[in-house]
């Protein structure tokens, strides 16, 4: 087929393939600037990661738990004309999470700076407490100094973060090369070991591993320090939210439509190419999709020659999520708890080997409380989040699945927690099965690996070599979780406004 020539496309036609939230976000923004947009994905719903299965109770998330950084998807809503609290039901968390140990320890950490450092005293004394509050503190102005010229850059150097690293002289340590999370938390938390395993866990949420991880990362705690919320229904209704604001708007959606191929002429991008062979032609083209699978040719050979660097560089964690229904017993839970293994350096080692943890920490959301009313009587919905090695083989061992139920749940036992009924196989995501889910991404549920002090700086960009094709969402900068990837949108849409108007 030959491409279209360029000057017969409508410059204000624009496709967005994949509706997890850094496309549902880009063609909201796109559409509310006065662009034509249709938004494709090969899923029956909305939201990509944001995910659910049904359950006895109703449909229960199996991708991301909680709201943070609210103020992005205020911003967003407010760029469409209306506010987000219109279109979904948020409770803000006084308990940001319930952690568990097994000599018995037990610790809430609040939205409230001094009901956390009360609370912590009380679990590990005084010096413990004094520790922590020299920890925020550190946390808030490295977060306050980078927000600026990282997250909202929609192009970070080298030379503004230095810049900023250098308006904080006392912070200096925990950006210096080779230092890690785990020996910046060591040397905090020297007297309380429990407290540097709770916060090095905030590695894990880009996929990494606190040892490997740089001390900067330690930032990441300030996002979630700065509010939780819970949003009713489940994240699942934001995703739905923003496509129905789409539609609103006039942007079409079109779900269980899988694109073959992203094609390229001369001039740039002129559209994409569906599976049963309909071409649909654009200037502009977005791609909410592990970039990756551009790099190892997934969308087809025009496509092939751009981020290749994803195809080389380590890859990040992936997870194995259980999502059910059943009745609880045991210890009481908050919205977001965390039970942790005896001994992290382990079940990290296990990880690096790309083995599964013989003793895992395990991420428990009851995604039914938080809301201010009463515990539900009968089977509540739940999601369980094991952190995982990324796919390494294209068949698992067969006794995987099995082998993952049984060491989650015994872990919980040593906690007194258990399930009735126990969720079996069919409740499981696995490495293999995200692989199926988000082709390219070998499993991986955060882009690219964030070890190592300038890995975020190796993201791609928004804007790609091949002119007119834009990327989003977390594999793309700035990186991993739903408010960074809701970020990327913005660059994007920034980005293509930009380039449209300058031809």
């Amino acid at each position: 087929m030959r491409p279209i020539p360029p000057h017969s496309f409508d410059r204000r036609v624009a496709l967005v393939v994949g509706a997890g939230v850094g496309g549902l976000a880009c063609a909201m923004r796109l559409q509310a600037a006065g662009l034509a947009v249709t938004l494709l994905d090969r899923h029956a719903a909305p939201g990509g990661k944001m995910r659910t299965i049904p359950s006895a109770a109703g449909p229960v998330d199996a991708g991301p738990t909680v709201l943070t950084l609210r103020q992005v998807f205020e911003d967003l809503f407010d760029a469409c004309g209306t506010r987000l609290a219109d279109h979904v039901t948020l409770t803000r968390q006084e308990v940001l999470a319930r952690h568990f140990w097994p000599d018995g320890g037990r610790l809430d950490l609040f939205d409230d700076p001094d009901r956390s450092a009360a609370a912590i005293e009380t679990f590990a004394g005084p010096a413990a407490r004094q520790a922590f509050a020299r920890f925020w503190t550190d946390t808030r102005a490295l977060f306050d100094a980078f927000e600026g010229p990282m997250l909202h850059a929609a192009d970070p150097r080298l030379p503004r973060l230095a810049q900023a690293a250098l308006s904080q002289p006392r912070l200096l340590p925990m950006l210096a090369p080779g230092r890690s999370m785990a020996a910046d938390l060591a040397r905090r938390f020297a007297s309380e070991p429990r407290l540097a395993q709770l916060f090095g866990r905030y590695a894990t949420y880009v996929g990494g591993a606190p040892a490997a991880c740089p001390a900067l990362l330690c930032l990441i705690w300030e996002a979630e320090a700065r509010g939780v919320w819970r949003v009713s229904g489940g994240m699942h209704q934001l995703a739905r939210a923003m496509a129905d604001r789409l539609a609103a708007m006039g942007g079409r959606i079109r779900l269980s439509t899988r694109v073959a191929r992203i094609e390229a002429g001369r001039s740039g991008v002129t559209g994409i190419v569906l599976e049963d062979g309909t071409r649909l032609t654009a200037p502009v083209v977005v791609f909410n999709g592990d970039p990756r699978a551009l790099a190892t040719g997934l969308l087809g050979p025009d496509v092939a020659h751009l981020g290749r660097v994803t195809a080389r560089v380590p890859r990040s964690h992936s997870a194995r999520v259980l999502s059910f229904a059943a009745r609880v017993h045991g210890p009481a839970l908050a919205h977001h708890n965390v039970f942790f293994a005896a001994d992290p350096g382990r079940e990290f080692a296990d990880l690096a080997a790309g083995h599964m943890p013989a003793d895992p920490s395990v991420y428990l959301c009851a995604e039914d409380r938080g809301t201010g009313a009463p515990v539900p009587r009968g089977p509540e919905r739940f999601e369980i989040i094991l952190n995982a090695a990324p796919l390494t083989r294209a068949d698992p061992p067969p006794q995987e699945a099995q082998t993952c139920l049984t060491r989650t749940f015994r872990a919980l036992a040593r906690f007194g927690l258990s399930f009735s009924p126990e969720p079996g196989p069919e409740a499981l995501t696995t490495p293999t099965g995200f692989d199926h889910l988000f082709p390219g991404s070998a499993g991986s549920l955060y882009g690219q690996s964030p070890h190592g002090l300038t890995a975020s700086l190796r993201r791609p960009r928004a804007r790609t070599a091949l002119r007119g094709l834009y990327l989003v969402g977390g594999g793309a900068h700035p990186g991993a979780g739903v408010p960074m990837a809701t970020l990327s949108a913005r660059h994007a849409a920034e980005a293509i406004m930009t380039d449209l108007a300058l031809t």
